[in-house]
């Protein structure tokens, strides 16, 4: 087992990683850009390092900064997060190459599945299910019209190198489509200095449902059920829950199955979230995101397991703790996602915290690294907090997260705490009944004029 590990992260995901350190009696070390002197995390772990200034390009994205902070403390392995590096293939082999570990998986699996058309290629070879689109980059208009006139309209243009909701543009027929394809490698090369693109099938009312899965690296993989992550706004996630409302167990089962024996295939170590779209009973792969996911502590709740702490296992080449016999779901959960923003333009709103005061009783969880006095930098994504909740089934989940949010305060800054509230008034939600386009369309009659 690791001595020392050093957290390549900020914020609350930083200090997750950092009780899991502490709790399996492995230092931490904390880095930091000059902003983030005073974060928790640098406060809670047992050492700090000073990688650089405010832009991440400058600090977190710093390979030669990151890996000189290792040497300097003594640290062995490396733990991402998520965001910034985590998902980085160069980096994973700097780290490597160094004579460190990276826990997390390959730099190969990365690369593979960062891609969007080879992980696409790669599903399809391993017996996942996808949405059916062109076999690989759409080089010009002509090409995209015969992809599109034969899996028929609606489609949607992707970017191959995109992320977050840039570079995708939709078709629902001949005469959007080239309007949709120009903007969308325009986009692309803006985002990504890569303006190659795919087309895809645009399901209509699908929900966006992801699998959890887990593997040693030799051969052994399990998957820990889904997670519902339909309420999206702009393709950023908002609230998150877990086992999906809709998904039986005979589908839980069927696809969960074909995920684990997909990362089994390849010999994946670790953490990884198999995404889909799910329609009419149906799976379609879109992503598989080769790292620990943000709303990871929904799916740590129903099945009583700690997942970082069994990436630290793992990547110290130790088995996994469980099978999947092992893995029975126990209740609900729901995350929401609570960020420093102001609703309803979203608009990030960095400032002073002058009172903060976290949630508690049965089955409530904030994983947040604010305090009074913090000052929320502006230079970062704007998630400040995740407030988890666990109960017997779905409406004591509902019940619980209604009196969490009415106990936590964050004054100082605009939240999206008052969304939450809004959001459990509306009964589509109270049953579950919604998809991937619903928080958009409520949000636009919510707030018109």
């Amino acid at each position: 087992m690791f001595d020392k590990i050093l957290i390549a992260n900020r914020g609350e995901i930083a200090l997750r990683v950092v009780r899991a350190c502490r709790e399996m009696g492995i230092a931490s070390v904390a880095v930091h850009s000059t902003a983030d002197a005073d974060a928790m995390h640098v406060r809670m772990a047992d050492e700090a390092v000073c990688i650089g200034p405010p832009p991440s390009g400058q600090s977190y994205l710093s390979f030669p900064a990151i890996i000189s902070a290792c040497e300097i403390t003594g640290a062995q392995a490396i733990h991402p997060g998520y965001g910034f590096l985590s998902e980085n293939a160069a980096f994973v082999q700097a780290v490597e190459d160094h004579g460190l570990t990276f826990i997390g998986p390959s730099a190969e699996h990365i690369r593979i599945m960062g891609d969007k058309i080879t992980a696409k290629e790669t599903a399809k070879k391993l017996g996942i299910p996808v949405v059916p689109g062109s076999d690989g980059g759409v080089p010009d208009l002509a090409a995209a019209k015969s992809v599109a006139a034969q899996i028929g309209y609606p489609v949607i243009i992707k970017a191959t190198a995109g992320g977050g909701g840039r570079g995708m543009k939709v078709a629902r027929d001949e005469t959007e489509i080239e309007i949709a394809f120009r903007t969308a490698r325009t986009e692309a090369k803006a985002a990504f200095g890569n303006d190659e693109v795919y087309i895809e099938k645009y399901l209509t009312t699908p929900r966006h449902i992801e699998i959890q899965v887990f593997g040693d690296g030799k051969g052994k993989a399990v998957h820990l059920g889904e997670r519902d992550c339909s309420l999206q706004r702009r393709h950023q996630k908002v609230l998150e829950e877990a086992p999906g409302p809709v998904i039986t167990a005979e589908e839980r089962a069927r696809i969960g199955k074909i995920s684990a024996d997909a990362v089994a295939a390849i010999n994946y170590i670790g953490a990884g979230t198999i995404e889909y779209l799910y329609e009419n009973g149906e799976f379609y792969f879109i992503e598989m995101n080769t790292r620990l996911q943000v709303e990871h502590p929904v799916t740590e709740a129903i099945f009583g397991v700690d997942l970082v702490r069994e990436q630290i296992r793992v990547a110290a080449g130790l088995p996994m703790s469980f099978g999947q016999k092992d893995l029975v779901i126990r209740g609900h959960a729901i995350e929401v996602r609570i960020n420093a923003e102001k609703v309803p333009q979203f608009a990030p709103c960095p400032g002073t915290i002058t009172q903060y005061h976290a949630p508690g009783g049965l089955g409530v969880r904030m994983d947040s690294a604010l305090y009074d006095g913090y000052r929320i930098p502006p230079y970062y994504d704007s998630l400040v907090a995740k407030l988890i909740v666990h109960g017997r089934d779905r409406p004591e989940a509902l019940a619980r997260l209604s009196r969490a949010l009415s106990e936590l305060i964050v004054d100082g800054v605009d939240t999206t705490i008052p969304l939450f509230h809004a959001l459990l008034a509306e009964d589509d939600i109270q049953a579950g009944a919604y998809n991937i386009h619903w928080l958009e369309t409520w949000l636009r009659e919510s707030f018109a004029g």
